[in-house]
């Protein structure tokens, strides 16, 4: 894989360099160096801001670099996930998310967690041939493939490269079952084969709604589907057939946490007949954007936050331990857990795993004149 180098800005890993100005659409202005590197960098100031020089610049603009990978479907043993494979057709996610759990996997290209991971895209240009490819191998068997887990799928970005449409395209011609994650209304384009896979039981859906503050939302998810616009999404789905649920994700104690209830009920009277949720995961470099976004945008909550995190992941920032990572431990987390039953039980909303249909598979046909033999 080529990596275009650019130039990075000077930053500290917990705090923004010296008189950064937000940017406009992104999640962080921060660019912590990768952990992985063998140097390091810190923040100063030299009194040059604000007089025409760099600093001045215009905004970062997104880059897409191709990623020439040899396979797509990644295989996982993870007993905190509902799934043993998935693709993930991008590497960093134009949406911004400032608490995104897969930021940390940008040090695996020696980019920056932060900056760089919103405006550094990766993607597989060749991903729906390499699907066919895999679906084509004489041991493959088929199990449902979760599609985007890590960065999602209808991103911006998928507007132009129509990636996630073709490994779509792939599933329906395979009759291969998927489920699928999302905060993108882009998804509404895709319903033409979402219907298709949905009347054999081939797909479901989950919406990722955070928040049904607008203010909260565009800080915390710059480019991602403005709240209302994700419950009219799960309104579409319901509509065209495909199952769908919400998922509450992630839930920050003392910043979103009290909105559970409202946005649970909003997407079930939208259509969704799921819901689950997800804690704050902060792993790596996360703890410190995490602790700079707070810095920025909720100063007033900050230290609360980040002591009710605490709280829930046994006196860190980060748990990353099966079974703990995805729930936290302790009291709260225990009410948290009461608070989405008391729901589903209330709202006749059960978890969306009943199984997809596994035994329509049909490996892809082999391109060109030659015919199967059976």
């Amino acid at each position: 894989m080529t990596v275009q180098k650019n130039r990075l800005l000077p930053e500290s890993a917990n705090a923004r360099h010296a008189g950064a100005q937000l940017i406009r659409g992104r999640g962080t202005t921060a660019r912590p160096d990768a952990r992985f590197l063998a140097h390091g960098r810190e923040a100063f100031d030299d009194g040059w801001h604000g007089s025409g020089t760099e600093d001045d610049a215009p905004p970062p603009r997104t880059q897409l670099f191709i990623d020439n990978a040899r396979r797509v479907i990644s295989y996982n043993t993870s007993p905190d996930v509902p799934f043993d494979r998935s693709i993930n057709p991008y590497r960093g996610c134009e949406h911004g998310c400032v608490y995104c759990f897969a930021r940390p996997s940008h040090a695996y290209l020696d980019l920056s967690p932060g900056l760089d991971f919103e405006t550094k895209l990766f993607w597989k240009p060749d991903a729906a041939a390499l699907l066919r490819k895999e679906l084509t191998a004489p041991r493959y068997r088929c199990a449902p493939i979760a599609l985007g887990m890590n960065t999602d799928a209808w991103q911006p970005v998928e507007r132009h490269t129509l990636l996630t449409r073709q490994l779509l395209e792939v599933m329906v011609e395979t009759r291969h079952p998927v489920s699928l994650i999302t905060k993108s209304a882009l998804i509404e384009r895709d319903l033409d084969l979402l219907a298709m896979l949905a009347r054999d039981d081939l797909v479901e859906v989950m919406i990722s709604v955070t928040t049904l503050d607008d203010d909260l939302a565009r800080r915390l998810e710059p480019r991602a589907a403005r709240p209302g616009r994700r419950l009219e999404t799960i309104r579409r789905l319901q509509q065209a057939g495909v199952p769908v649920g919400v998922l509450f994700a992630p839930l920050i104690p003392a910043l979103n946490d009290h909105e559970m209830e409202a946005v649970v009920e909003a997407a079930h009277a939208a259509g969704a007949r799921s819901a689950g949720y997800v804690l704050l995961r902060l792993p790596h470099e996360l703890t410190g954007l995490f602790e700079d976004w707070l810095a920025t945008h909720a100063p007033d909550r900050a230290a609360r936050v980040m002591s009710r995190i605490a709280e829930l992941r046994g006196g860190k920032a980060n748990d990353p331990r099966f079974g703990h990572r995805m729930r936290g431990e302790g009291v709260i987390a225990l009410l948290y857990t009461q608070r989405m039953r008391r729901l589903q039980a209330k709202l006749g909303m059960g978890r969306m795993r009943r199984g997809l249909n596994t035994t329509l598979f049909r490996p892809p046909q082999p391109d060109g004149p030659q015919l199967a033999l059976f």
